[in-house]
């Protein structure tokens, strides 16, 4: 396995620099997209429908091309260390069912770990974990077809958990998700301090919630700032066809 050289202990988890995505029929979907995410943060990436959010996931997930300069761990990516950067970054799909196939959840969250040619102790522990991590270590045997779409986001985020990813990724998290799912997957993300996360999502109150630092996507970075100050930046948000959170929004009104 080849992997350049790190940049140290103090490189980036996620470094993008003038990096530039397009679609097969020559749509820009990133332009000139730069920026640095630190180890243990947690990100919130907001912006407009066709905003590049996906995207960008998918280049940092290195299942998406790309032109410009991307480093994980300092790292950058290339076709000799593309094999060893995938294994370092997590992406939860925006939909748990473009992730789980197989019959029981267990076997799903297991999937990972085997084909990397992990002894079966080992498989087993990483599903023990894993499984217990979002609270579904008791479902193991249930079908992933069984269960609430809220069990099913934790099952998909447990399959990624497996693999022992340095930086997780999310793709609308919240999406579909009851209140009391979308309880729990808070809870569940301010547990994980430490963790390097960037999660894109459209849900402005869930990224307050959750993150202390916003980056505003619309093809390129348009803002980066703290959740705290950016999110509340009415004329910012309305600018690139997004609203107040609603909680601060219903506040402000007197409601």
């Amino acid at each position: 396995m080849v992997a350049a050289a790190s940049d140290g202990p103090g490189a980036a988890a996620i470094h993008c620099h003038e990096l530039r995505c397009a679609y097969p029929d020559g749509r820009v979907a990133l332009e000139g997209v730069t920026c640095s995410i630190a180890h243990g943060e947690r990100v919130a990436l907001v912006g407009p429908n066709g905003a590049g959010k996906s995207t960008l996931l998918r280049a940092v997930a290195g299942v998406q091309e790309f032109s410009g300069d991307l480093r994980i761990d300092g790292v950058a990516r290339s076709a000799a260390t593309l094999h060893a950067l995938r294994s370092r970054v997590g992406l939860v799909f925006q939909n748990p069912d473009d992730q789980l196939f197989a019959p029981t959840i267990a076997e799903d969250v297991a999937f990972g770990p085997r084909a990397l040619g992990l002894p079966s102790e080992e498989v087993d522990e990483r599903v023990r974990m894993a499984l217990e991590a979002v609270g579904l270590r008791a479902s193991g045997e249930r079908s992933p077809f069984h269960l609430s779409f809220g069990e099913r986001r934790l099952a998909a985020i447990a399959g990624v958990l497996a693999m022992r990813p340095s930086i997780l990724l999310m793709d609308e998290p919240t999406s579909n998700l009851d209140p009391r799912s979308r309880r729990a997957l808070i809870r569940w993300i301010n547990d994980r301090r430490g963790d390097t996360m960037l999660i894109a999502t459209h849900d402005l109150d869930f990224a307050l919630d959750t993150c202390s630092r916003v980056l505003l996507l619309h093809r390129r970075i348009m803002a980066d700032g703290p959740a705290s100050q950016l999110l509340l930046d009415e004329t910012l948000l309305l600018a690139h066809g997004l609203e107040l959170p609603l909680g601060h929004a219903t506040w402000r009104s007197g409601a």
